[in-house]
C-alpha cells in the first residue's frame, strides 16, 4: 500500500484544487447574460458546458472525502464492495479508489 502520509497529502491537495476550480466554475455561472440576445445563446450554452463540469467536480470532491473518510476509519486500501484489498498500483494511479479492480470493472 502508498504511504498512506503521503496519500493523504496528495488527497488533500487534490481537494483543495477541486475546491478551487468549483468556485471558478460558480463565478463563471454566476456571471450575468449579455444583452444580445445571440450572444446570451453561446452563453446558456456555455453554462449547460459549466454546469456540467461543476456536477463532474462534486463527485470527484465527494470521492476523494470519502477516500479522505476511509483514511480515517482504518478501512483505506478496502474494496468498499468486496473487503480485498486493492492493488497498491490501483491506489497509487487513483488515491481515491474506493472499488479493487474486479469490482470496478463489473461497475462498467
Amino acid at each position: 500500500m502508498p504511504n498512506t502520509d503521503a496519500t493523504k497529502a496528495n488527497l488533500e491537495a487534490q481537494l483543495a484544487e477541486l475546491g478551487e476550480r468549483q468556485q471558478r466554475i460558480a463565478q463563471d455561472l454566476a456571471e450575468p447574460l449579455n444583452a444580445d440576445s445571440s450572444e446570451q445563446a453561446v452563453e446558456l450554452e456555455d453554462d449547460a458546458s459549466l454546469e456540467a463540469q461543476a456536477a463532474l467536480v462534486a463527485r470527484e470532491i465527494a470521492s476523494v472525502n470519502r477516500a479522505l473518510l476511509r483514511m480515517e476509519n482504518g478501512t483505506y486500501g478496502e474494496c468498499v464492495r468486496c473487503g480485498d484489498a486493492i492493488a497498491p498500483k490501483r491506489l497509487e494511479a487513483r488515491p481515491e479508489a474506493a472499488l479493487c479492480i474486479a469490482c470496478a470493472s463489473t461497475e462498467q
